[in-house]
């Protein structure tokens, strides 16, 4: 992996909040974020806005959450690659916002997918630019993991989908909107929280 790469990434980073003002920001103006403009992405982003807005509202850390990052040892930052318009991006990177504001060891870092190809293709999940994408960095720059798109529970429900109907259709999307809102982000912590222990 190129630690050029990752320091010129982390360098462009938006904070969470400035991502957040970016996309109600293009929303005034009738626009999503990623170079693809269509009503369908506008109706995503505006709907995953209200996901992130009431996910800022609601969430809470589980107490295994609150221990892990309390116990860190060492400094990391979680590099994302998300876009407005992406579902899973818009139940995962709140849940990201809320354990960097909740340690001292971690910091939050967004970039665009589609204004970071480079990166993006050095972190594909079989083959396609699937986000959200978080890559945990060390004080160093040096990339100790990386996780996503989606949590576990919601990775298995896709492959089984998939195995059974050969692609996602609008009926699956929905149900996986569905089970994230019942989740409240707990597989979400979990993974990262074993992700961060093995690090």
């Amino acid at each position: 992996m190129n630690n050029t790469l990752i320091s010129n990434s982390l360098i462009k980073g938006f904070s969470y909040q400035d991502y957040r003002s970016l996309i109600k920001e293009l929303l005034i103006q009738g626009k999503s974020t990623g170079v693809t403009q269509t009503d369908d992405f506008l109706g995503y982003s505006k709907l995953n806005d209200k996901r992130m807005d009431r996910l800022d509202k609601t969430l809470k850390l589980s107490n295994e959450t609150q221990i892990a990052i309390h116990n860190l040892k060492k400094n990391y930052t979680f590099l994302v690659i998300a876009e407005g318009w992406c579902g899973d991006a818009a139940q995962i990177v709140p849940i990201l916002n809320k354990i960097a504001e909740a340690s001292s060891k971690i910091d939050l870092k967004i970039v665009l997918r589609d204004k970071n190809e480079k990166l993006m293709d050095q972190f594909l999940t079989n083959g396609s630019k699937s986000i959200p994408k978080i890559i945990i960095v060390d004080s160093n720059n040096n990339v100790i993991n990386s996780w996503g798109p989606r949590p576990s529970v919601a990775t298995k429900m896709v492959q089984d989908y998939k195995e059974i109907n050969g692609a996602l259709d609008a009926d699956f999307k929905k149900n996986l909107q569905i089970w994230y809102n019942k989740d409240k982000g707990k597989n979400t912590q979990d993974d990262l929280v074993k992700l961060l222990k093995a690090s």
